[in-house]
């Protein structure tokens, strides 16, 4: 086995593997519960009528380029913050607009991440250790979403219709139900060809059958926007996804602030670098520059064409889904490229760099075997493994333009064993 770090073996491995032990705990006794849908003024620590989260690692505004720049301007203009794209970046200039990370308010944000007072988030609690954490609804299948850095009428549109008709509807079906357990929907949905995040169609419909009978109910009172939400919900096989990433953040960060801990709590990118948080090294962000990827681009588009604008989706791998649980979905190939047998290899490259398998998320092609869970920083700086993503491709001037795999840069981590053995000499 190849050590990127000549010191990496040198950690008190007793004191770490007790903490560790207790991370894993943690992250496998998370229990996530969709409980509302409320606008995020209303619910997001911290939010504020003048704010736009956005993904990634803190950066001054300045740093911000192409569609995540955009992205967050477009924020802007949906909020009615400023009239126009030079008059938001006035704004955010002078401070009268604040431009502030997802992860620092508890949400995690899709691609750009882009997070205004008045969008409806679902509100997601962990109810083994009370913490909540948020997530934005998927705007629908058109390639051109804010998050992925447009803003023009078809967006403002499509972002309205949802707060003012998918969301409410929703809303009221999960408080009438109860609250929606999130772990049973995302267990079976690995048995069903979803890793949950380049692919949620069963999923989604599970959840949607959860809430059927309810839904049912609502129709009496308002049908006609109880029939736009099931075929929105027909209609986006992605649905799943911001709720299997807020049920991901409110188990990682569940996980996040044990002392000796070397397991990666988040992990995020924006336009310029991707970073890691992790569990024993308090709030500090790992950063590394982005790395290449090999995508399959839609028709018409060239590797030229990709521009990183951001991303937080990858929450997912870090307890585990994604790119940790890829042999549970060989359909994905058609979508992100590869093969089944690549696929397999990358999967159970994953379990060299986690310390240990989830009880309950299981992958059947592996005879039910736990997915891999906890990325170790010792781990992937001693064997050199990095983790992979599945991860949607965005366009340079705004759109998804393809999918693929995104292997994190080796530098965030060899900075975080770096950070804990001064930490825990």
């Amino acid at each position: 086995m190849t050590s990127h770090s000549p010191d990496a073996v040198a950690a008190p491995l007793g004191r770490r593997e007790r903490a560790n032990a207790e991370t894993l705990d943690r992250l496998w006794a998370a229990e996530p519960v969709l409980v509302d849908l409320r606008p995020a003024l209303d619910v997001v620590p911290g939010m504020t009528p003048n704010t736009v989260l956005t993904s990634g690692a803190p950066l001054p505004w300045t740093d911000y380029f192409g569609g995540q720049r955009s992205g967050v301007i477009g924020g802007a203009l949906y909020e009615g913050l400023a009239k126009s794209a030079e008059e938001a970046d006035r704004l955010i200039r002078a401070g009268h607009i604040r431009v502030a990370t997802c992860h620092e308010h508890a949400c995690v944000g899709s691609l750009a991440g882009i997070y205004t007072a008045s969008m409806p988030v679902f509100v997601v609690e962990n109810s083994d250790r009370g913490n909540r954490a948020f997530c934005n609804l998927f705007e629908g299948p058109s390639p051109a979403r804010l998050n992925y850095g447009v803003y023009n009428e078809a967006v403002r549109k499509s972002l309205t219709f949802i707060a003012e008709v998918i969301a409410p509807v929703l809303g009221e079906a999960v408080r009438r139900s109860g609250g929606v357990p999130l772990r049973p929907i995302v267990r079976r949905a690995l048995h069903m060809g979803d890793e949950l995040h380049s692919r949620n169609t069963a999923a989604t419909l599970i959840f949607t059958r959860e809430l059927f009978p309810v839904l049912l109910e609502l129709a009496s009172e308002r049908g006609d926007d109880v029939r736009q939400t099931l075929e929105y919900l027909s209609s986006s096989d992605y649905f799943f996804l911001r709720l299997s990433m807020a049920s991901s953040k409110a188990t990682a960060d569940a996980a996040h602030g044990i002392e000796g801990s070397s397991i990666v709590s988040a992990m995020t990118f924006s336009c310029r670098t991707f970073a890691v948080r992790v569990s024993g090294l308090g709030d500090a962000w790992f950063e590394a520059p982005m790395p290449t990827m090999e995508p399959k681009l839609f028709e018409g588009y060239t590797v030229d064409d990709v521009e990183y604008m951001g991303g937080e989706s990858v929450i997912n791998e870090t307890i585990g889904l994604g790119g940790f649980a890829q042999a549970a979905a060989f359909p994905l190939q058609e979508y992100q490229g590869g093969s089944a047998e690549r696929m397999v290899a990358t999967n159970l490259e994953m379990y060299e760099i986690t310390a240990g398998e989830h009880p309950e998320y299981k992958i059947p092609f592996f005879g039910f075997r736990g997915v891999p869970t906890g990325i170790d920083v010792y781990r992937v700086v001693e064997t050199g493994i990095a983790p992979a993503m599945d991860i949607g491709v965005a366009g340079r001037g705004g759109g998804q333009i393809g999918a693929g795999i995104l292997r994190a840069p080796l530098a965030c981590f060899e900075a975080a064993v770096a950070e804990y053995q001064q930490r825990y000499p």
